[in-house]
């Protein structure tokens, strides 16, 4: 009879109890506005925004939703804003990878939080990046009025979705819009700035100013379909190229068109025949420990994500804290750049810490990295790092000049980069393992994941001693109680603070994802980035 180990038994079963609470959130999150308001949706002959897009969607085809925790536990003051009242998707349309945007209508009328606003900026940046087709299902009553100061004005708020309209335009990469619902004031230029517009009848209506304000603005008493129902806008006006009776035949339409479309240059990402581990990927969950301080093999945690458990390391004796390897995720080739999570001896017979970038380590991920761009194999960078290695020895040895090459190479890479934070992405070292300041195609998390400039016990303890200091030049004291309840609280706050969820409501993060579906989002991330041709590398970007 085996052997039981207890400790990955029990990091197993908190592991899944993580999940479990994930996947409670997100069921929450589905019901947007509740469902007295999907209710009300139905009664007005109008499926909800998460049901159009199912009906959109291929069913025997994978989807990926991006955002799910968009303003989660944001915007309390006003109701909640439920995955930033809009749902956004990637999936298939008659066998094509598409983005489709929706407005909820079921969270406050559709209405632009601006979380709203940032999230359709990312599904467009999305788009952009990886030439995919868009759909805007438009059922939005506009800005959310009493937040307008910090969705409007600004070079990320409300306007750049129709610059971002224009420019997609510009480069042939395809946006349909459906007017399924109200579609007012400025958000009535992202339908018609699109390619196509389609409008349902009786529920879809677009104008710049409703009935109301019209009658304010120059005395006009005129209904809502008058000034800019179905029949007007596709009739008279011209506006809108398809009138349709209700929301499947609208979505018929789409697909319709979708599968229309014809071929465009392919980048040529290398794929072989996909193959299962070896080693079963369930074991992730004792595997990979849910305590953030505990040390693990991360080569045995990529056994449990590439094709046949095969990954060939680069310079596998050299810089140790880092790990440099080529695999196959689902047939294709990757270059995988992963925290090495494990103490190791250097060649130099030092001891390493595992989870912090060392120079030699830098050195090997910088030179891998280019070694990748010139092969336009795609990065996989896979998160659980402390930050670069500290103190006098690091610093005579030039841990700043070798760390900034590894952020210049990431910066400068042209092959899609795709980020995993599976733990810790602390500092500078969330920078160097393309954090999502450095453009990364995708980048989502593992519950188990810890986003910040350092750990909260750190930088609590930091926080206490700055603040002991300051008391002191104003001759004043703290007492050790006082110093722990400090401590307390500061650590609670921040570790509230470095949770994935804090990371997913600001989209930080495009997703808190179950282990168990990282070889799926990886190879989706690679499909899709499979349709923008890859720009040339410029290796004199890299001084090395």
């Amino acid at each position: 009879m085996a052997k039981i180990d207890l400790a990955k038994s029990k990091n197993e079963d908190e592991f899944k109890l993580m999940i479990s609470k994930m996947n409670h959130r997100l069921e929450k999150i589905y019901l947007g506005g509740g469902e007295a308001k999907i209710a009300k949706q139905h009664k007005k002959g109008k499926l909800t925004a998460r049901e159009r897009i199912d009906y959109l969607l291929d069913e025997d085809q994978p989807k990926f939703e991006i955002g799910a925790f968009a303003a989660y536990e944001m915007y309390e003051e006003h109701g909640g804003c439920p995955a930033a009242g809009v749902v956004i998707m990637i999936g298939s349309i008659r066998g094509r990878k598409c983005m489709v945007v929706a407005n909820d209508a079921t969270v406050k009328a559709g209405a632009w939080f601006p979380m709203t606003g940032k999230k359709n900026l990312r599904a467009q940046e999305i788009a952009m990046e990886n030439r995919l087709p868009i759909i805007y299902l438009v059922d939005s009553a506009g800005v959310f009025l009493p937040m307008q100061d910090e969705i409007f004005p600004d070079k990320e708020h409300f306007g750049r979705i129709f610059r971002n309209n224009a420019i997609m335009s510009s480069k042939g990469i395809i946006q349909i819009a459906a007017i399924m619902g109200s579609c007012v004031a400025g958000g009535a230029y992202l339908p018609i700035m699109s390619d196509e517009a389609l409008i349902v009848e009786g529920t879809g209506s677009i104008f710049l100013a409703g009935p109301y304000l019209v009658k304010a603005a120059i005395g006009e008493s005129v209904d809502k379909e008058t000034l800019g129902g179905a029949t007007t806008q596709s009739e008279i006006s011209g506006v809108c190229d398809y009138k349709l009776p209700d929301d499947k035949s609208c979505l018929d339409t789409i697909k319709d068109l979708v599968d229309k479309i014809g071929d465009f240059e392919k980048a040529g990402f290398d794929r072989a025949k996909p193959a299962p581990p070896k080693f079963d990927p369930k074991e992730l969950w004792q595997l990979f420990p849910v305590e953030r301080a505990v040390q693990y093999d991360t080569i045995e945690i990529l056994k449990r994500l590439v094709d046949d458990s095969k990954i060939t390391q680069y310079k596998a004796g050299y810089g140790k804290s880092i790990i440099c390897a080529y695999a196959r995720i689902d047939g294709w080739a990757v270059g995988i750049v992963a925290n090495h999570r494990k103490v190791v001896k250097s060649a130099k017979g030092e001891m390493q810490f595992g989870g912090v970038i060392y120079s030699d380590s830098a050195d090997k991920a910088t030179r891998f990295i280019m070694v990748c761009n010139q092969k336009k194999i795609p990065l996989l960078f896979l998160h659980d790092v402390s930050g670069f290695m500290v103190g006098s020895r690091s610093e005579h040895g030039g841990i700043i000049k070798d760390g900034a090459k590894m952020v210049n190479a990431v910066s400068n890479s042209t092959v899609p980069k795709i980020s995993i934070v599976m733990g810790n992405s602390y500092g500078a070292g969330n920078y160097a393992m393309c954090g999502k300041a450095y453009d990364p195609r995708f980048i989502v998390s593992w519950p188990t994941a810890r986003l910040a400039v350092m750990g909260g016990a750190q930088a609590a303890k930091t926080l206490v001693q700055i603040q002991t200091k300051t008391m002191e030049a104003k001759g004043e004291t703290l007492s050790e109680k006082d110093k722990e309840e400090l401590l307390k609280k500061i650590t609670e706050r921040y570790d509230k603070q470095t949770t994935p969820y804090y990371a997913a409501s600001r989209l930080w993060v495009d997703a808190i994802i179950d282990p168990m579906r990282t070889r799926e989002w990886i190879s989706m991330a690679i499909e899709v980035a499979n349709n923008a041709p890859v720009e040339k590398f410029n290796v004199g970007a890299i001084q090395t």
